[in-house]
């Protein structure tokens, strides 16, 4: 029988905090580690991941500029951002965890697709580059959610989503994100969606249980 993961707030936390506690987690695991979904909220800063180029950080207007260990290219996180990141082993039930990685970023994706239909706004995926995007709408295309994920050899991952809900949207037009010019980025609020955000965070961490346990 499965275990759900366990849901811990963590608050606002320095993203480096955060990025810290998380290897250290990952590193200590043992076979009875529960997983574990991390709430955080970070202060303003803009992540690289392993591929990035850092040409994509266009102006970074003083806001730290942190490498990371994750896929995927330069993203922000900042205030009014919900961060939830995934500390799980997947080979817990599914012993084939190159195979289930997929499965796994889909499932993410969907958690976040609903956590949007709870608040009637209409979410999709694209292909070929991660993360959920508005599909109607004046703001259709726009992205609201990012998604970067580290999963080692031996099946554990730490990283995870980020999905805007009432943001400065500014520091998105400081950089190329996710490495696509000119990608327009939006939030919630822009969305006409008020909304606490311990609401969505909450919202959005029981949707990833539903879809994990």
């Amino acid at each position: 029988m499965r275990t759900a993961p366990q849901i811990i707030r963590r608050g606002v936390e320095d993203y480096q905090a955060s990025f810290d506690a998380m290897r250290a987690y990952t590193d200590s695991r043992t076979a009875d580690t529960p997983d574990q979904l991390w709430i955080v909220e970070h202060p303003p800063v803009f992540t690289l991941g392993l591929g990035a180029d850092v040409a994509h950080v266009l102006n970074p207007h003083a806001i730290p500029v942190i490498q990371t260990d994750r896929g995927g290219e330069v993203t922000y996180h900042g205030p009014g951002q919900v961060v939830i990141y995934l500390l799980m082993d997947l080979r817990r039930n599914h012993p084939g965890a190159r195979l289930f990685a997929r499965e796994f970023v889909q499932k993410i994706e969907q958690a976040v697709i609903d956590t949007l239909a709870a608040y009637n706004l209409a979410g999709q995926r694209k292909q070929g580059a991660p993360g959920i995007y508005v599909s109607t709408g004046p703001w259709q295309g726009a992205k609201i959610a990012a998604l970067g994920l580290k999963i080692r050899s031996n099946g554990c991952t730490y990283h995870g989503v980020s999905l805007n809900v009432a943001m400065d949207l500014a520091p998105f037009s400081w950089i190329n994100p996710c490495g696509y010019e000119g990608l327009a980025t939006v939030d919630m609020q822009t969305l006409d969606i008020a909304a606490p955000l311990s609401d969505v965070q909450s919202l959005l961490a029981d949707k990833l249980v539903e879809h994990f346990a």
